[in-house]
């Protein structure tokens, strides 16, 4: 894909994030999912909405598009996330089979509270489950995205508070 494919992309994430992260209970966190330049699922973080924790913006573009294509199976399909993926939402990627990952905002352009404790990021996954036909491409509209979140050094107040 070109840069500028990718940028339009993730401006569709950009406006997910921030349509979903005005809603109660959602976090201002977008996905979408395209396959042969079709969107064909797409998503806002819906964890607190749907008392599930799994309900990452991601897992639920994934859950989307695998329901609208009627498989489990989004291969040459790329992942658009407004943030780094976290692990959880990495592997969800790696079972899909997702061809490529490509997200905004980069782990430290964000309050660390976004990505567990521990300094394993999304290389380290793709590495572990062998995939390295699964290319990473990070910082597609970086600042815009960053401008989201919360940033490192915040006073982060409680109840905003997550994963820390």
């Amino acid at each position: 894909m070109t840069a500028k494919v990718d940028e339009s992309f993730m401006r569709r994430a950009i406006c997910l994030a921030e349509t979903g992260g005005r809603r109660p209970g959602r976090s201002p966190i977008g996905c979408v999912i395209v396959l042969n330049g079709d969107i064909v699922g797409e998503g806002s973080n819906e964890v607190g909405r749907q008392y599930d924790p799994t309900a990452h913006a991601e897992i639920v573009a994934i859950r989307r598009a695998t329901k609208r294509l009627e498989t489990t199976d989004l291969r040459g399909a790329t992942l658009y996330s407004t943030l780094q993926p976290c692990g959880m939402c990495t592997m969800a990627s790696i079972w899909a089979k997702i061809g490529r990952i490509v997200y905004g905002a980069e782990r430290h352009q964000v309050h660390k509270m976004y990505f567990e404790d521990r300094h394993l990021n999304i290389i380290d996954f793709i590495n572990d489950a062998f995939r390295d036909d699964l290319p990473v491409t990070g910082g597609v509209l970086g600042a815009r995205c960053a401008e989201l979140y919360f940033k490192p050094g915040d006073d982060v107040p409680p109840p905003a508070q997550g994963n820390v």
